[in-house]
């Protein structure tokens, strides 16, 4: 009888470490996009609360003809009483990942923020004006400039 001597089967150390190079490569270029796409998806959420709360806002007004008292407490300003202070106001508080505030309300006009915390923090704030104006402090230096009033800058 005759025994035919087979080749070697599997595969070479270089090989897996090529495999092993590309994926990493591909990991390295995908993670910060998938980032990227979690943050756009906490923002949308932000905003849907956000304009939940406006909502809100003008629930109020439509029952004490004024924007006042919609804070805890019966204030103008801070923690709303009136919605979820927090977003996303569909999950729990130890889920949220932003803090939603009304910064000014009067007999008039309102401004309400929903400041980023956690892995949102260098995000930038949201607002809202009772005008309909939108605004995204993209730099998150505390300030809306021109070019900032706005939600997709």
């Amino acid at each position: 009888m005759h025994l035919e001597q087979r080749g070697q089967q599997g595969f070479s150390l270089i090989e897996l470490m090529i495999v092993v190079a590309i994926i990493g490569i591909i990991a390295a270029v995908a993670y910060p996009s998938y980032q990227s796409v979690i943050k756009d998806g906490y923002r949308g959420s932000g905003q849907s609360d956000l304009m939940a709360l406006a909502a809100a806002m003008e629930r109020h007004h439509s029952g004490t003809f004024t924007y006042e008292g919609a804070a805890t407490s019966g204030g103008n300003t801070g923690s709303p009483a009136i919605f979820s202070p927090y977003s996303p106001a569909s999950e729990p508080a130890e889920n949220k990942r932003y803090n939603l505030t009304i910064e000014t309300a009067d007999a008039v006009s309102y401004e309400i923020k929903a400041t980023p915390v956690g892995g949102q923090s260098g995000d930038g704030a949201l607002y809202y004006f009772s005008d309909g104006r939108k605004g995204w402090d993209k730099d998150a230096n505390g300030t809306l400039s021109a070019s900032e009033y706005c939600w997709a800058c």
